[in-house]
């Protein structure tokens, strides 16, 4: 049974369910319109904060215009004003709300009304690593912990095969999850 094979589908989680057919057929008929392009700009703005700038994004070959401002700082004793997450909280908050789509779109798909869906991550890193003090720690984070906790009218195994689905399918779960070749190039003034 294909997607179109079903009436007028309702919102379920606030997803208007007949248009998630109607993508999800869009990109199974022409593979082309999957591929989606996100940029980001940050600059420093003074001491340890920076912001970052999204002005479009590229699905499908076409250019949309969209326009956030991400502000990033550290907190006071980590050298920071502390006016704005730092770049680790917002990774997780990042790796998170990759996969809140997930959850809530798996749900949706399967007629399940969610009540709530939290996730909450943590991880521990060693600053000697980042300060250059110990070239056997690692500059980052060894591993990330996090819990889902979901509520509705799903029943634990629906629950536990939509939270399969997100970690198969969850684009920022597989990037924070596997090496991925970060290339970088220097350019001076």
């Amino acid at each position: 049974m294909s997607c179109t094979d079903t009436l007028a589908r309702p919102s379920i989680n606030g997803l208007n369910i007949n248009d998630l057919d109607r993508t999800v057929e869009a990109i199974a008929a022409d593979p082309g319109q999957a591929r989606v392009a996100f940029r980001v700009r940050t600059e420093w703005v003074g001491q340890t904060r920076s912001k970052s700038t999204v002005e479009s994004y590229r699905l499908g070959g076409t250019e949309h215009p969209r326009r956030f401002t991400i502000a990033a700082d550290e907190p006071h004793e980590l050298l920071g004003s502390n006016t704005a997450p730092n770049p680790q909280e917002l990774l997780m908050s990042a790796v998170n709300a990759c996969m809140m789509v997930g959850y809530v779109a798996n749900a949706s798909i399967r007629g399940i009304t969610l009540d709530e869906c939290v996730i909450e991550m943590e991880g521990e890193l060693d600053l000697r690593g980042f300060l250059g003090l110990d070239a056997s720690v690692p500059a980052g984070y060894e591993h990330l912990d996090y819990r889902v906790r979901l509520s509705g009218d799903g029943t634990r195994e629906q629950y536990e095969e939509i939270h399969q689905a997100v970690m198969a399918t969850s684009p920022n779960f597989f990037n924070i999850s596997r090496p991925i070749a970060l290339h970088g190039a220097l350019e001076t003034a």
